[in-house]
């Protein structure tokens, strides 16, 4: 089974002025402010399951409502898991996330402290780390840097998140984009701490970097700590899924070692929602 772990859904009207302005500083396809549910769900059709997530992040001006991201998932129950977003720096944040998942009827959390403007041992996260803990939710957190010129860095290094994972052990926490640039970081982190994870989303288009992330992993012996996501719109799954299999082109002749084709393959088909609590 193909698990998608890691695409969004929004529209420009959910982007302000100076969000949109920021993204496309880097974005040369304004389409990709525009996710519709029909591009969505064909780009889908090359994954078994998807996780899907809008986005709440009023600091750098993208706000994208729970009910809009249940909507959708509601049309296609059987194949679309969707993640409640909660932005701890507005007020009500802790009812929309018992909202999200005891009514909208979530699987999981995505968080974006970068985007959020907070430290992830922030003291107004512990009541959400706390429920979902004791609910079995996993968090999806970016973790890494971003292109939002608001957002600050301070709040992006990975290794933070080794003292919620100490607080928290049976917390379940996947690590966007492997948290790039700090990737190292990531991998060492998710071989100690048990229950973190990371996904590959989003590297493969720099290749060099996606190369040395994946044999990083390789080498700590944490390679089966991680999962496939796309990022969608900024990639599509089938695209990565290629990128992935073919992630050892970079060598050429160089006498670089190689990535074991069955860690690639073990990527694209990992057992993501057994290892999520979603099955």
């Amino acid at each position: 089974m193909i698990v998608d772990c890691h695409t969004h859904f929004w529209q420009t009207a959910h982007w302000t002025e100076r969000a949109r302005r920021d993204a496309l500083r880097v974005i040369s396809n304004p389409a990709l402010l525009e996710i519709t549910a029909q591009g969505h769900w064909e780009a889908m059709q090359a994954v078994d399951r998807a996780i899907v997530f809008g986005f709440a992040a009023a600091h750098v001006g993208l706000v994208v409502s729970n009910d809009h991201v249940a909507a959708y998932v509601g049309s296609h129950p059987e194949k679309l898991i969707g993640f409640v977003c909660i932005d701890p720096t507005q007020p009500g944040y802790l009812d929309e996330l018992r909202r999200g998942v005891e009514e909208l009827k979530f699987r999981g959390v995505k968080l974006a402290p970068i985007y959020q403007n907070y430290h992830v041992m922030d003291e107004r996260m512990h009541p959400v780390y706390e429920y979902c803990e004791k609910r079995g939710l996993p968090i999806l957190i970016h973790q890494g840097t971003t292109f939002f010129r608001e957002a600050p860095l301070k709040y992006a290094s990975p290794v933070q998140l080794e003292d919620v994972a100490m607080r928290y052990p049976d917390l379940v926490m996947v690590i966007a984009h492997m948290g790039h640039p700090w990737i190292d970081e990531t991998v060492v982190l998710i071989r100690k701490q048990p229950n973190l994870y990371a996904d590959v989303s989003a590297l493969y288009y720099r290749p060099w970097q996606f190369y040395n992330a994946l044999m990083s992993a390789v080498e700590y012996g944490a390679a089966h700590k991680l999962l496939f996501g796309s990022d969608y719109p900024f990639t599509t799954p089938a695209a990565s899924a290629e990128a992935i299999r073919n992630a050892n082109h970079i060598t050429g002749q160089s006498g670089l070692p190689r990535i074991p084709a069955e860690v690639l393959d073990a990527i694209v088909g990992r057992d993501t929602l057994g290892l999520l609590n979603l099955r």
